[in-house]
């Protein structure tokens, strides 16, 4: 999973993104387009239960799933025409699984304003006409040919034109693509289009130390993103960047210290795998004990593939039990002894927190 950290200059994007990834890599400093080319990092997804695991298996080690963010250079208006290397930046964009759109809802005389003032929600629409515009570009060109096709006769060509017709409608009227209702053949329709507003979007809104507790509903009003397909996160760059290097102990104490019992950063991430569609699963022996990412609806022998493809082919069975089973049971002979392990087949389709030994023909 790859997600891409964009908004306009100086709101906080690198600043996020080094605490995302725990490290000074990307240089924050107050002047625009101090990033150029994009900076990447692969930040661990903490989860409790891969050490309450370890303990029951004897593990040698833990290896949890992990996410790929991508800081991205700031956008400015008329990025979509090639402003300040704006097609340079939009193209990062398209690498990417999901959009984490950082905006500033901090006064700061320190901290320059590319737009001279701190309004998030004007800030979120200049960053999201930009992205329609680009798309806009690419769905016109897309339609012109498409028209060839029909008249040609080409049947696939006809059945796309509806839904293409409809998404630039959509999209004229300024709201981004994913926002649109589509069913699953019309999503697959236009996914090769590779559309950047088609993309999950999440924003996290950059606030001062004491507006960390601020309530969902105050930040929709502040951001104006009222749709619930949206999820709207509050964060202060400036505060993790301070916690850079504690402890997980500190970290945990100097947040409850200000009535603030949740790490934000594992509430980005854990957001992220929800839009996309995630989840993990773990293997556990004595050697390691490992988080595996797969979709939500896959089946036993495709989650079997993410380890190795062929496993996928040679499936035969997996020996499943749920997490809390295991540690409550003290490991795999106990939960066995006491009818916790099950026996799924090739049709199972694979839960959160399952706890996996996949079992493989010649």
């Amino acid at each position: 999973m790859k997600v891409g950290i964009v908004g306009l200059p100086n709101v906080g994007k690198s600043t996020l993104f080094n605490a995302l990834t725990k490290s000074y890599a990307a240089e924050a400093a107050n002047f625009p387009f101090c990033t150029i080319e994009p900076n990447t990092g692969i930040v661990n997804v903490n989860d409790d239960r891969l050490e309450q695991i370890r303990v029951v298996v004897n593990g040698a080690k833990i290896i949890p799933a992990n996410v790929e963010f991508v800081d991205i250079a700031g956008l400015v208006e008329w990025a979509s025409k090639g402003e300040w290397l704006g097609n340079k930046f939009l193209s990062h964009i398209r690498n990417v699984d999901a959009v984490l759109q950082v905006v500033r809802s901090f006064d700061d005389s320190n901290v320059h304003h590319v737009n001279g003032s701190v309004n998030p929600k004007r800030d979120i629409e200049v960053i999201n006409l930009e992205l329609i515009f680009a798309d806009l570009e690419t769905l016109d060109k897309r339609i012109a040919d498409n028209q060839k096709k029909v008249r040609a006769g080409d049947k696939e060509a006809k059945s796309r034109e509806d839904v293409y017709n409809r998404l630039k409608i959509h999209l004229e009227e300024w709201k981004i693509a994913s926002l649109m209702d589509m069913t699953d053949e019309e999503k697959e329709a236009i996914s090769d289009l590779h559309l950047l507003t088609a993309k999950p979007f999440i924003y996290a809104v950059n606030v001062t130390e004491d507006a960390l507790l601020t309530s969902e509903s105050e930040l929709r009003n502040i951001t104006g993103i009222f749709d619930q397909k949206i999820p709207v996160l509050p964060v202060s760059a400036k505060i993790e960047m301070d916690m850079l290097e504690f402890s997980d102990e500190d970290r945990k104490s100097f947040l409850a210290d200000m009535g603030i019992h949740f790490n934000p950063m594992d509430a980005i991430i854990k957001t992220c795998y929800d839009l996309l569609g995630l989840q993990y699963y773990f293997t556990a022996g004595e050697i390691e004990v490992r988080a595996w990412t797969i979709k939500k609806w896959w089946s036993a022998p495709e989650a079997a593939w993410v380890i190795h493809t062929d496993f996928q082919k040679k499936f035969i069975k997996a020996d499943t039990v749920n997490w809390k089973d295991l540690v409550d049971f003290g490991g795999w002979s106990w939960a066995r002894e006491k009818w916790k392990v099950r026996m799924e087949w090739k049709e199972y389709i694979v839960q959160d927190g399952d706890v996996m030994l996949f079992k493989f023909g010649a």
